[in-house]
């Protein structure tokens, strides 16, 4: 296999071509469009995932991105489970934050993604090299981290604290996937619910736009799986429309300790799965 000189770019691109399904063009079927080894049932479970989970983003800006990559660690390895999140997150929270784009707070954006630039950079280093056992557990790891401990208080409205904050959780977020929780340290402040869902949408957004750009230029075949991510896209839009319709008659107490139950148990499980 030819690399194009990007050595770190080898894991990610056979990575995925494990996965891609040989078609026929004369007899086309719903499994031919399915990477290899994905069963129907399986894709339409994760189809009903992404709309599930933008309708939690959809009324409590952040959550379902951690459900997200928890369930995908579940499905696939894990040097496929961060790239494909992290297109699948972008056209997920694209939509939201289209939606939403009248509640777009600029100032806190362009720091925040300045900073995110460079990270992306940094960690996209790092995330091919980790072998997949390790890689599994820092997955784990960190759902119930991001579920369970207090969020560190930082100055949101310090443009140097945004900068550097934004580049170590666009590094991180090379190597675990879901982010959203420590994006949303810096805008918690914002006293507007509306303010505070729409700039973390764009917010983002962004940074997965330049995850999924370092990912194809290590090598990751997103091709073999655009039909999956395309479907996961539009169900998440669906969720995104319709989320806190939905949604706001839940108390938010019990609402939250039910999710947080539901990670634990996905967390836990993807540790099982690596250490025995």
């Amino acid at each position: 296999m030819d690399c194009g000189g990007i050595e770190a770019g080898c894991d990610f691109e056979v990575a995925a071509l494990r996965h891609r399904q040989p078609t026929d063009s004369r007899h086309l079927s719903l499994t031919d469009l399915l990477p290899a080894g994905l069963e129907p049932l399986m894709a339409v479970a994760l189809v009903v995932l992404s709309f599930m989970t933008s309708l939690i983003t959809a009324t409590f800006s952040l959550g379902g991105g951690s459900l997200m990559v928890a369930v995908l660690a579940l499905v696939f390895p894990p040097t496929v489970v961060v790239p494909l999140h992290g297109a699948i997150q972008l056209g997920s929270n694209a939509g939201r934050a289209l939606v939403q784009r009248g509640h777009i707070q600029w100032r806190f954006v362009l720091w925040i993604s300045l900073g995110g630039s460079v990270g992306t950079i940094v960690g996209g280093q790092f995330a091919s090299r980790l072998p997949e056992t390790a890689l599994q557990i820092v997955i784990a790891a960190f759902v119930l981290l991001t579920t369970w401990l207090p969020q560190p208080r930082i100055v949101g409205r310090s443009r140097v604290a945004q900068v550097v904050g934004g580049g170590v959780i666009a590094a991180v977020s090379m190597v675990v996937g879901a982010t959203g929780p420590l994006v949303a340290v810096f805008i918690k402040g914002l006293a507007d619910r509306r303010h505070l869902v729409a700039t973390h949408a764009m917010l983002m957004t962004l940074q997965n736009s330049f995850k999924v750009a370092m990912f194809v230029l290590l090598g990751f075949a997103f091709a073999a799986y655009l039909p999956l991510i395309v479907a996961m896209i539009a169900s998440g839009f669906a969720g995104t429309a319709i989320g806190s319709r939905l949604l706001v008659k839940v108390p938010e107490s019990a609402f939250r300790w039910g999710f947080k139950i539901v990670l634990t148990l996905v967390a836990l499980d993807l540790l099982r799965e690596a250490l025995f």
